[in-house]
């Protein structure tokens, strides 16, 4: 294990419970939810009508002509980029361009660009298809854009591992510092996939709640009642900084990232090891790199989709990671339960949860825990203190195909 410590010194976010950091965290801590009815007319043709879209449009914040230029998960992308640059006072610092990188994950990349190009392509003919549409469906276009916006030149990254992608960028951007290639890196997710194609494929897929007539109340992990997860979108951006750089010039600081844990099932394309055995091993991996034991770990947001089976398979994981003594002690949430699932953004938009969790010493709730299955572990049903000292925390990320990564986090 590299001797480089990762700091965390800048967040951002656009999420369903809000516009920015400081609106998402509180209502992440007020239990509040961001799970509404779609509003399209396409909606009213599927069997599920509710998803989590974010709670400010993008075009609302961005330049129209630079907003145009960019799919929708690009546009979220920059808005919680820039917000993160800022918030870390880097946009007022100098900074080499050459030590600076980005690793920004999307599980499905500009889907709405592509279908909607192709929609113009049979209905209109191949002269109406836009010109910028390969540089705004490309998976890695939020990757380069915020790159541009920035002046990356360390190497700019998109990780692709379905929902684990936002926490392989953390992953990623850890091992670029550790590995001496770069001094600060921008890692996150995005997420722009509330669309009739991609709700529909999930639909035959039995995976998502179809609770239309209460969405507020349809996420609902580790709940008896809970039917599968509900579609959500967003983006979420950290600023990771070696601890020479950041101390050199001054930084604020939220956490250490201290290790990551990245494993894959081989098991099935679409289900979960019932045992949990990758999970578990992404989970002792990252407190391996990290130093830590698992005593150590206070608290945990799960990955935690609200699904009969993932959600089993992740507390088992959890415990066989830890030992049953060490589980017992820790705090687990899902934020999942107000934000709905992100997809290649959850890990990221999870992360700076946990990020928040440490520096402020609270763990958010875990909403429409009504008749909670008994999984041994403690689940927080209402915003938990955490103690004072050195702290750690995990933050888990699954994916479609076997994806499996934990996030170490220690307190600053």
């Amino acid at each position: 294990m590299s001797a480089t410590r990762v700091l965390v010194t800048g967040l951002g976010t656009t999420s369903p419970v809000g516009g920015d950091v400081p609106t998402t965290w509180a209502a992440l801590l007020a239990g509040q939810s961001g799970v509404r009815p779609i509003k399209h007319e396409w909606a009213e043709q599927l069997p599920t009508q509710i998803a989590a879209e974010v709670a400010v449009d993008p075009t609302d914040v961005l330049e129209r002509v630079k907003a145009r230029r960019l799919d929708r998960s690009g546009q979220l992308a920059l808005v919680a980029a820039l917000e993160a640059w800022a918030d870390s006072g880097l946009a007022d610092a100098e900074v080499d361009a050459e030590r600076l990188g980005v690793a920004m994950a999307s599980g499905i990349g500009g889907v709405q660009t592509l279908l909607t190009n192709y929609d113009a392509l049979k209905e209109k003919g191949p002269r109406r298809v836009s010109p910028l549409a390969i540089p705004m469906l490309m998976p890695n276009s939020p990757a380069a854009n915020i790159g541009l916006a920035i002046g990356a030149k360390a190497g700019v990254h998109t990780p692709v591992s379905a929902c684990a992608s936002g926490n392989e960028a953390i992953a990623l951007g850890i091992d670029m510092i550790r590995l001496g290639r770069a001094d600060v890196v921008v890692v996150g997710g995005t997420e722009a996939a509330v669309h009739p194609l991609p709700m529909a494929a999930f639909g035959p897929m039995l995976a998502r709640s179809k609770r239309n007539d209460a969405p507020e109340k349809a996420s609902r992990p580790w709940d008896k009642g809970r039917d599968g997860f509900v579609l959500g979108e967003g983006a979420a951006v950290l600023v990771l900084e070696s601890e020479e750089h950041a101390k050199a010039r001054g930084a604020k600081v939220y956490a250490e990232a201290a290790g990551a844990g990245v494993t894959a099932d081989s098991h099935d394309i679409a289900q979960p090891d019932p045992a949990g055995l990758g999970a578990t091993r992404a989970m002792k991996v990252a407190l391996r790199e990290a130093g830590l034991e698992p005593s150590d770990v206070a608290h945990i947001n799960a990955h935690a989709t609200s699904t009969p089976q993932g959600d089993v398979a992740e507390a088992l994981a959890i415990r066989n990671a830890l030992g049953e003594k060490a589980a017992e002690d820790l705090v687990l949430t899902s934020t999942k339960s107000m934000t709905g699932h992100l997809l290649g953004a959850a890990g990221a938009l999870e992360s700076l949860a946990v990020v928040l969790a440490l520096k402020d010493r609270v763990v958010p709730p875990t909403v429409n825990l009504e008749d909670p299955e008994d999984i041994g572990l403690d689940v927080a049903a209402e915003k938990r203190s955490l103690p004072e000292g050195d702290l750690a925390a995990l933050n888990n990320s699954f994916g479609f195909g076997g994806h499996n990564v934990a996030i170490a986090f220690r307190s600053a």
